[in-house]
């Protein structure tokens, strides 16, 4: 361990939209931020082609364009932006204790947690390959359902988030397929039925992906297998879209913040960032299980950043 131990004002973890803004609020306010960008710099929206529902970008944009902009418009005021992640945190006490890849220590007065969740997927080569060049596979039905206006989709899942994006994508695709891996919905009854009675929804119970099938321009359907009957037959779709769930990149956290059964942070008081650590502050996914956009999480950030401020002001810094 370096014996080196480097004193900050505010320390931001991650760095999607939650972060930057929170780093842009941070550095205005003179707090001399300095963020780290954590295993995925730009966080989930890197991996989205185009975000076409974040207001001033009339044209739309991509992800990793956005996030680079942001990063520039967090470093105009000088917060110090750096790569590398957090391995270990001590909030035990009145500093809390940072360590950067367990060799770097940081003592922090305020540090604001912005590490964001991750989207589940299959996990079958196939769909990764087409989630990564962009051509169809998608974990937000809100984000991207708008491209496949007038088409044919298929959406994995059985929990109400599921039967919610399956429900959005129904408004505007001319059919959804919905592939349940038992024969029963794990959403809640009220969910479950309003899918059952959407007319151009169509449930596959029992039902797994094989393969999601394409060629060099996308998605053009998935190849999926009956459990019980074992047949195996192909369905035609331009859109494959996963919805199992997302798992909140919080465990480091676990000994010292409050959370939800699946780790979600929670807040100490609805309507402000402050978590149950004086001076620990959250924003963004790590926390919003509900909306999980870059409007809402870009929203969080703020908050998080002007708590940080009032909380170091009633302190006399």
């Amino acid at each position: 361990m370096s014996t080196e131990i480097e004193k900050v004002k505010c320390l931001i973890i991650g760095s999607g939209p939650a972060g930057y803004t929170a780093a842009i609020y941070a550095a205005r306010a003179n707090m001399s931020p300095v963020l780290y960008q954590g295993m995925q710099p730009g966080g989930q929206l890197t991996t989205t082609n185009e975000v076409e529902n974040f207001p001033g970008y009339p044209d739309g944009v991509t992800g990793p364009e956005m996030m680079i902009q942001l990063q520039a418009q967090a470093e105009r005021f000088e917060t110090d932006v750096r790569s590398g992640w957090v391995t270990k945190v001590d909030f035990s006490g009145d500093v809390h204790k940072v360590w950067i890849e367990d060799k770097k220590e940081i003592h922090a007065e305020t540090v604001i947690i912005s590490t964001g969740a991750s989207a589940k997927y299959l996990g079958l080569e196939s769909e990764q390959h087409y989630l990564k060049i962009g051509g169809g596979v998608s974990a937000c039905a809100v984000c991207d359902g708008f491209f496949y206006k007038g088409q044919e989709t298929i959406i994995v899942g059985a929990g109400d988030s599921a039967c919610e994006e399956a429900h959005y994508l129904s408004k505007l695709c001319t059919k959804v397929t919905m592939l349940v891996r038992k024969d029963t919905f794990r959403a809640s009854k009220i969910m479950a039925e309003r899918v059952q009675n959407t007319e151009n929804i169509e449930i596959l119970y029992n039902t797994n992906t094989v393969e999601v099938l394409g060629d060099e321009h996308g998605v053009t359907g998935a190849r999926v297998k009956n459990s019980v009957t074992g047949e195996v037959k192909g369905i035609p779709a331009t859109g494959f879209f996963v919805a199992i769930g997302h798992k909140p990149n919080t465990d480091i956290f676990k000994p010292y913040i409050n959370m939800d059964e699946t780790g979600y942070i929670k807040y100490e008081k609805p309507g402000t960032s402050l978590t149950n650590v004086p001076g620990v502050f959250v924003c963004g996914d790590a926390a919003d299980k509900t909306y999980r956009q870059a409007i809402t999480a870009a929203g969080t950030g703020c908050m998080a950043a002007l708590d940080a401020e009032r909380y170091l002001a009633a302190k006399g810094h």
